[in-house]
């Protein structure tokens, strides 16, 4: 990633109005490394998604347990995502980054209709799967998955013959899960280069003291809520768990997607941090779709930060409104473009704020997504390890091991293991 930052800061800087290297390097190379990189790891994302929850689901063959996973996961997503959004709002109210000379008669921006409620609980039910998978509708495919591994687990002999394909069907999704990881040092070269180009610091403009402030709430999330979170309830070095968080980390910063980085997520927490695969492949795909920390701290800013930019003053009856409307929000337009302006949007008109004011903040919303989505998965996995271990679903052995995971692959290892064994 560093190597990237460098290179596109120094092209920048001795050719700075090259076009040359604007056509053919940023828009040329290096786009196509980083859109090959980014469509390669999307491409896993569906088969992944369902294969991995029919396999998880399949071994819970109890009903009260898997409504017991799901009802942990859930709560634990929505009590991180209240957490997430108080501190943004206190800080907010603290720092105060708006100011009313940013009001501009120009400011326009044009809201996606975000969906009704009873329309979000209809979209919940597929009624055509395949339709649900070609369009990436991660709602619609959990259910439809869900339901799938849960019949197959109650047919006997024959549920178990399904079983056992699925399971190999996974492991073969994992081993080209491995084949892609191999592209992503320079995928992540590219993505940064091309980032360093094309983002300079006048983007920021005068709303720079927002900028900073979210990113500084994004950081106490993912660097203090999260392990803290972890270690009261887990009992487990956060330490050790930041550091094999790395990787996925840059991988969500570099895609800016939850979904994109899913298949590295689930192979980092079943190979890094020990989590069975039938908590991690229920428990992240349900994130990736739903948890949005990263997410309701810039809403919780921004809300703040563009009622100070219009002098309006909000109530504690208004605070504890942009609370529960995001909170809930994070699970209500999760399959919807563009998810975290519409929830903004939505949560303005709860409080009567006006929605023009997202004019003043998309400007820098794209770089924020990056970071955002570093905390989003990290909240992905801080609840996974913790689910897991409440199920007795965790191998801690492999959790304190640093080099887990880390040296060979799963796969990789069974080779390996293959060939020790032959010699003995």
């Amino acid at each position: 990633m560093g190597t990237g930052i460098i290179l596109g800061l120094l092209l920048r800087n001795i050719f700075p109005d090259s076009v040359f290297i604007k056509d053919y390097i940023t828009e040329g190379l290096l786009h196509v490394l980083g859109a090959i990189f980014i469509s390669s790891l999307k491409m896993l994302v569906v088969p992944l998604v369902f294969v991995s929850l029919v396999c998880g689901t399949c071994s819970l063959s109890d009903p009260s347990k898997l409504g017991r996973l799901g009802g942990k996961t859930i709560s634990f997503y929505l009590f991180t995502t209240a957490i997430a959004l108080t501190i943004s709002i206190v800080a907010a109210i603290l720092v105060h980054p708006g100011n009313a000379s940013l009001v501009s008669s120009t400011m326009e921006y044009t809201v996606k209709e975000a969906p009704s409620l009873s329309e979000v609980i209809i979209n919940i039910v597929p009624d055509n799967p395949i339709q649900a998978m070609t369009q990436g509708n991660m709602l619609q495919i959990i259910l439809f998955a869900v339901i799938f591994g849960f019949a197959i687990s109650h047919i006997g002999e024959r549920g178990e013959r399904v079983a056992r394909f699925f399971n190999d069907i996974n492991e073969v999704i994992m081993r080209v899960v491995t084949l892609v990881m191999q592209l992503a040092p320079y995928g992540v070269f590219a993505l940064m280069a091309k980032l360093s180009l094309t983002l300079g610091m006048e983007t920021f403009g005068s709303v720079v003291k927002y900028f900073l402030l979210v990113v500084v709430v994004l950081l106490i999330q993912g660097l203090v809520v999260y392990p803290i979170l972890l270690k009261v309830f887990s009992g487990l070095n956060p330490l050790m768990f930041l550091r094999k968080m790395r990787d996925v980390q840059l991988f969500a910063f570099s895609t800016a997607s939850s979904n994109a980085t899913l298949p590295v997520t689930i192979e980092a927490s079943e190979h890094r941090m020990g989590v069975d695969n039938k908590i991690a492949s229920f428990t992240l795909p349900l994130g990736a779709t739903i948890n949005m920390d990263g997410t309701a701290i810039m809403q919780g800013v921004a809300t703040v930060f563009i009622a100070q930019v219009f002098g309006i003053e909000l109530s504690l009856t208004d605070y504890a409104m942009v609370v529960v409307t995001a909170t809930l929000a994070s699970i209500g337009t999760a399959g919807v473009p563009g998810v975290g302006l519409i929830m903004l949007a939505m949560v303005l008109n709860q409080v009567g704020l006006p929605v023009e004011g997202i004019a003043l903040i998309i400007g820098v919303d794209r770089l924020l997504d990056m970071i955002r989505t570093a905390v989003n998965v990290t909240g992905d996995t801080v609840a996974t390890v913790i689910i897991a271990k409440s199920e007795d679903a965790f191998n801690e052995d492999i959790f304190n091991d640093s080099q887990a995971g880390k040296a060979a692959t799963s796969f990789e290892q069974q080779v390996l293991n293959t060939k020790a064994a032959s010699k003995n």
